[in-house]
């Protein structure tokens, strides 16, 4: 039987199907390739009766599970747009996303059953499906997938939404190509196999969960290993089992960070870890070091979303003389820093990082504005600043844009600052972001509040946890008399940082 180039469970089921595909430590439960390929066939089959086909997206909403990636692939077997959430969001802003995707149906699990109901409310969801008992059950009662879409690789297969500089999130567009190049571009180097067991600890819903190194192991044929929610004990445990024999694994940062402070780091054993990816964020270098002492070099690159999201990539031989630098080009993709013209820098010089090649996203879903603005003449403008080292070497020195990275979600101050400006007691305000040493980075609001009014931090802090997700919430508030402004009028955050930003 032919299968589908996209279709990498089903050829895994086929060639190798008594190997093990997944496993779900929350549940114990364990998939072999060929029990996961016959899941995510009936489960196809049954999204299909729910009237889910070709181009329409289905919402996934759910912590960590391996009943996500089974979701994701048979919404391609149907051809649908697998459309993950960020559970970390409030409802208010999950009511956008939801309603700019228009779901046929939204999957979730048991926690925020809550949140699924109102969302189908406010949304008008034709059809929710909850993980646990009511999943199984379609499961058990639906019949294998008669008859797999066909599609092309430059069909849109996942919608994953990243927070806008105007405030409102978009919804960045994967297709197959995307994938397959991803699993090409980071699966060479870092070695991936079917020999490949790789411990998750991001969520799903986010780039660096899905796609470093998940579906580039499922690509290979390897095994994946889903953990619910981040444990660092629990993590390093794994790491160290000889009986699971874990050989890969990554995490952004902070991770590394809380891991390097548990009791158990000292006495865990890293002798089998093959590859230790990080990325999501500026990696300390100090952080690094204390890693490399324990024999572990980690290998770090940058990426996006809207990328797939690999873009440069740096050997671990390379990771302690060029520590700081984001590494080299990905096999396939296309780089250039540009100056404020579009003319591409000299070696050395600062510029804005431009991208291009069958990694990058075709645009955002629904925004023709932000697909105007984010492209030339089929480069991608990733927003950031960067420099390329007399050996070919990238360093990402600064955003161009005002976003900043707080344990390895980005946060758009725009979409905060709205949030802010609901105070009624607030005359002008402004984020930006500060160094954290267990976050990376967190936000400080600046603001001026309206002669004859009253206003406390905690006062701000709570507003704003009301209504946004704890990771872009601010961390500390800074009153002032009057916010600094350039000739246009536009706050001039430059001046924000070199007067409130402790130096280095």
């Amino acid at each position: 039987m032919a299968f589908a180039y996209y279709d990498w469970i089903a050829h895994h089921a086929e060639a190798r199907g008594h190997r093990t595909a997944a496993i779900d430590l929350s549940t114990q439960r364990r998939f072999t390739y060929a029990q996961f390929d016959e899941r995510i066939d009936r489960l196809a089959a049954h999204l299909a009766t729910l009237g889910v086909k070709k181009g329409e997206r289905v919402v996934v909403l759910a912590a960590n599970t391996t009943d996500i990636l089974e979701t994701q692939f048979a919404c391609f077997r149907l051809g649908a747009v697998f459309t993950p959430v960020n559970i970390r969001l409030t409802i208010h802003e999950l009511a956008f996303i939801v309603g700019d995707a228009a779901p046929v149906a939204l999957v979730h699990d048991q926690d925020f059953a809550g949140m699924a109901a109102e969302l189908q409310k406010q949304c008008a969801i034709a059809h929710l499906l909850q993980f646990g008992a009511p999943y199984e059950a379609a499961i058990a009662a639906s019949p294998r997938l008669a008859r797999r879409e066909t599609c092309a690789m430059d069909d849109v297969c996942t919608i994953m939404y990243t927070s806008g500089t105007t405030g409102k999130p978009k919804g960045s567009q994967t297709t197959h190509l995307m994938n397959f190049i991803n699993a090409v571009n980071l699966g060479i180097p870092v070695f991936v196999t079917q020999r490949t067991v790789h411990l998750c600890v991001l969520p799903l819903f986010h780039t660096g969960g899905l796609n470093c190194y998940v579906n580039p192991v499922f690509h290979a044929g390897g095994c994946n290993i889903i953990m619910r929610a981040f444990d660092p004990g629990e993590a390093l445990r794994i790491i160290g089992d000889p009986a699971i024999g874990l050989t890969h694994f990554f995490g952004v940062p902070s991770i590394y960070q809380f891991m390097c402070q548990h009791p158990a780091f000292d006495r865990s054993d890293f002798s089998r870890l093959q590859v230790a990816g990080v990325g999501g964020a500026p990696m300390p270098v100090p952080l690094l070091k204390i890693w490399e002492a324990r024999g572990c070099a980690l290998m770090q690159g940058y990426g996006m979303t809207e990328t797939s999201p690999a873009v440069l990539f740096l050997d671990a031989e390379d990771s302690a003389r060029k520590a700081g630098s984001a590494g080299r080009p990905v096999l396939h993709g296309g780089l250039r820093i540009v100056d404020a013209d579009g003319h591409d820098v000299k070696q050395g010089e600062l510029g804005e990082l431009w991208v291009k090649g069958p990694n990058i996203t075709p645009g955002y879903w629904n925004r023709p504005d932000a697909n105007k603005a984010s492209f030339t003449d089929g480069w991608f403008h990733t927003g950031d600043a960067s420099r390329q080292d007399a050996d070919g070497f990238y360093y990402i020195v600064d955003r161009t844009k005002d976003m900043y990275i707080s344990g390895g979600e980005n946060v758009y101050p725009a979409e905060v600052e709205d949030v802010l400006y609901q105070l009624p007691q607030i005359a002008e305000a402004a984020i930006i972001g500060e160094p954290d040493a267990t976050w990376g980075e967190t936000g400080l609001a600046i603001i001026a509040v309206k002669p004859g009014q009253q206003l406390t931090e905690t006062q701000v802090i709570a507003h704003c946890r009301e209504r946004l997700a704890k990771f872009k919430c601010p961390s500390r508030v800074q009153f002032i008399d009057a916010l600094p402004r350039n000739a246009t009028g536009k706050v001039h955050k430059p001046t924000l940082r070199a007067s409130y930003l402790e130096k280095a």
